[in-house]
């Protein structure tokens, strides 16, 4: 073994650095080892989530690039909905995306209204977690995907447990090949640059008092790499007389390594219009903020009437999405997110194939 001879100086400590680092360069290439500050991308790369609530609770105006976000959340609160958001936003911006469909039970109807183009779509619906997990590192590792959505880790299901016979355990197999994966595949999500997006379902821990018996599938790993974690609940039904039109969703961001945690965001999912109500959250949003002014059931814009009562207003914005636009400017310059115009209409504000930076 070499023997390693501390350097005194200054002077020769910049040296020895400087021949190792020129050695690491020479074996594994530039950026092998750089200095933080010099790093070229200190902004966070991000995709707009669909919902402006949502991004303010993000605190970087979308879902992270080149990580990992963990969906989860009861039946039918609104995962998978979130996931076709984010897959709509990248489209606009002419992204390329991919849905692995573990669950099977994607409606494109569904995704078609909520604004997703279905012929740039690529989807996969496996047959075994191996396969889906294959299929999901091998998108990433093309470079040439903005978004990838697994939906979902619970319905993973490892090749051993098809085989086997009803009734055989198998326990731990799923953690350990979510925990391979995820070794794997964090590198080569960084040097793409692909969001990626696992859902996730809830179960409650047997025998548990104290404290809160609800956890995630597929064990601990995916805790671990995930940068982002949102917890997805539906809050109260949407009622139009007595049926029921949509859902009010309540998200809290309980893991964030790229702004602060612990933030929530509210909005309504509309079963009919196409998933979250962008309306709805200008004026909940504007309300709040005193963008738009609230007197009793009225709404009022620059002394100008929106209407009597939420859905009045809403739908006077959507025939006015001059107005609507002039909301949202005012409600992004106070969270200090590009404005509608660079977010939507400028392709200038973005990286070369439609990136948004959260220092515009």
């Amino acid at each position: 073994m070499a023997t390693v001879v501390p350097q005194t100086n200054d002077e020769g400590r910049m040296k020895a650095l400087e021949a190792t680092l020129s050695e690491l360069t020479k074996r594994f290439g530039d950026g092998a080892v750089v200095r933080l500050g010099d790093a070229t991308h200190m902004a966070v790369d991000v995709i707009p989530s669909g919902s402006l609530a949502l991004d303010i609770a993000l605190g970087v105006g979308g879902i992270p690039r080149g990580r990992i976000t963990e969906i989860y959340g009861p039946e039918s609160s609104g995962k998978t909905t979130i996931c076709l958001h984010t897959i709509a936003e990248a489209q606009k911006r002419g992204g390329m995306c991919a849905f692995v469909d573990m669950e099977h039970a994607l409606d494109p109807n569904y995704a078609a209204r909520i604004g997703v183009n279905l012929d740039t779509l690529y989807i996969s619906q496996p047959d075994t977690a191996e396969q889906a997990l294959e299929i999901t590192e091998a998108l990433v590792r093309s470079g040439a995907l903005d978004v990838v959505v697994l939906d979902s880790v619970a319905a993973l299901v490892p090749r051993v447990e098809i085989e086997g016979e009803m009734g055989d355990s198998h326990v731990g197999v799923q953690a350990r090949l979510m925990s391979q994966a995820l070794r794997k595949l964090s590198g080569a999500i960084k040097q793409s640059q692909v969001a990626v997006l696992f859902t996730n379902q809830l179960r409650e821990k047997i025998g548990v008092s104290y404290g809160n018996p609800e956890t995630t599938t597929g064990g601990r790993a995916l805790k671990f790499y995930a940068s982002v974690r949102l917890d997805v609940r539906r809050i109260e039904s949407i009622k139009q007389g007595t049926e029921v039109i949509g859902n009010r969703t309540k998200v809290r961001v309980t893991k964030n390594k790229v702004a602060p945690p612990f933030r929530e965001a509210e909005f309504d999912i509309m079963f009919v219009e196409g998933g979250i109500s962008k309306m709805g959250e200008l004026i909940d949003l504007g309300a709040e903020l005193g963008v738009v002014e609230k007197r009793g059931a009225f709404y009022r814009y620059n002394d100008g009437l929106l209407g009597q009562g939420r859905e009045n207003a809403k739908q006077f914005l959507r025939e006015n999405l001059a107005i609507a636009d002039e909301i949202e400017d005012a409600i992004r310059a106070h969270f200090n997110l590009p404005s509608v115009m660079t977010a939507f209409g400028d392709d200038a504000a973005y990286g070369g194939n439609g990136r948004l930076f959260d220092d515009q």
